[in-house]
């Protein structure tokens, strides 16, 4: 009996509310091995993916790299969210590309993912790795503090050699916007430091590594929510702060040089309306938090609280994350549980990718990059 014809037939038997959910295994067969598949192919990382990447969160990399493939062909835009550390683990050096690909239409990072992108552009070879870092003592992490060495999981931040050479720049430029009257976004206020040239890449780093680099070259937006989250901006809540705790003599500077999250969600507003208009938007969420559950929103606000029903719905909803979904945690929420929240229509493709996005994103960037 063939057994492919025979689980054929018990496919065949099953409810059509089922069978809906069941597409054919990869399983056709191939002649050679995994090495004469990919010399054969133009792109061969893609061609191995396309190989070997069938099953589990394997399977969804490439299900998902292949929808957004297509997607973007078909002159869809794309919206990447970055959550954690991304910038210090070097999410640039793929992030950068795509943006100057024309692949990725805006970022929603996290302040400290967005400052930590100037970071390594400034202080790259300064910085350092200790993989056992769950080895370390308490007092080894304070020697460490002490040191002025901030660690991220695996990666240490050189605090003098980055945070500290840029603080001049900003605090001067956060004057001269209070002297003027005038108020800027964040983002907008390090882009200056690009395009004044105040600062220079490190010795041993390299330039196209900088996603905020490329998306200043190509002009594209970038939302901060939560901004004061952040070291720089902690430093900017120290500078606005005019309480009883403020030392005699410390500079100062009125808040309101800072755009808020709320003129953010209208920069959003005012995007995705006109930039949806003659295209479909997806969302490549990378990790949880408000990065991404931030600029999400703005599809429901836009049908519920300004009354406009006239707006096109996420195209789709691919996430890469760890976060288990559970106890009402954003980063978890599926993308069923969004369709209840008007974030996602059931027309919207999704997809979630239960891995490390420092695993699972290289796979995706390089299918997008044909490589």
């Amino acid at each position: 009996m063939n057994t492919n014809n025979s689980e054929d037939k018990k496919i065949d038997n099953l409810s059509p509310e089922l069978k809906k959910f069941i597409e054919p295994d990869n399983n056709q067969v191939v002649s050679g091995t995994v090495s004469d598949y990919v010399k054969a192919s133009s792109s061969p990382v893609s061609a191995y993916a396309e190989r070997t990447l069938n099953h589990t969160n394997g399977g969804a990399t490439l299900q998902a790299a292949l929808w957004l493939k297509e997607h973007i062909k078909n002159g869809g835009k794309v919206v990447v969210t970055l959550a954690g550390a991304l910038s210090s683990f070097q999410i640039g050096i793929m992030l950068a590309e795509l943006i100057r690909q024309n692949k990725v239409h805006l970022v929603s990072a996290t302040g400290a993912n967005h400052e930590e992108s100037y970071y390594r552009y400034v202080a790259h070879s300064h910085y350092a790795y200790i993989p056992r870092y769950t080895e370390l003592t308490p007092e080894q992490e304070a020697e460490l503090r002490d040191a002025g060495l901030r660690r991220i999981t695996d990666t240490f931040l050189p605090e003098d050699e980055s945070v500290r050479i840029m603080e001049p720049h900003l605090l001067k430029m956060w004057h001269e916007a209070e002297e003027k009257g005038e108020s800027h976004y964040p983002h907008e206020y390090f882009r200056r430091l690009f395009a004044e040239k105040l600062i220079t890449p490190d010795s041993k780093a390299n330039p196209d590594d900088c996603w905020t680099y490329a998306a200043y070259e190509k002009n594209i937006p970038i939302v901060i929510p939560g901004f004061e989250d952040s070291t720089m901006g902690n430093i900017f809540a120290s500078y606005t702060y005019k309480g009883p705790h403020k030392k005699a003599g410390d500079p100062s500077v009125d808040p309101k040089v800072m755009k808020s999250g709320l003129e953010y969600f209208h920069l959003m507003y005012d995007w995705y309306m006109k930039e949806s208009k003659d295209a479909p938007i997806a969302f490549l969420q990378l990790g949880g938090g408000i990065a991404a559950d931030f600029p999400i929103c703005v599809v429901p606000s836009i049908k519920h609280d300004l009354g406009n029903h006239n707006v096109r719905d996420w195209a789709g909803f691919i996430e890469i994350g760890s976060s288990p979904m559970s106890y009402g945690s954003y980063s978890g929420a599926g993308g069923k549980e969004k369709i209840t929240w008007d974030k996602l229509s059931t027309d919207s493709y999704y997809n979630i990718i239960q891995s490390d996005v420092n695993v699972a994103f290289p796979w995706i960037a390089a299918i997008l990059l044909d490589l």
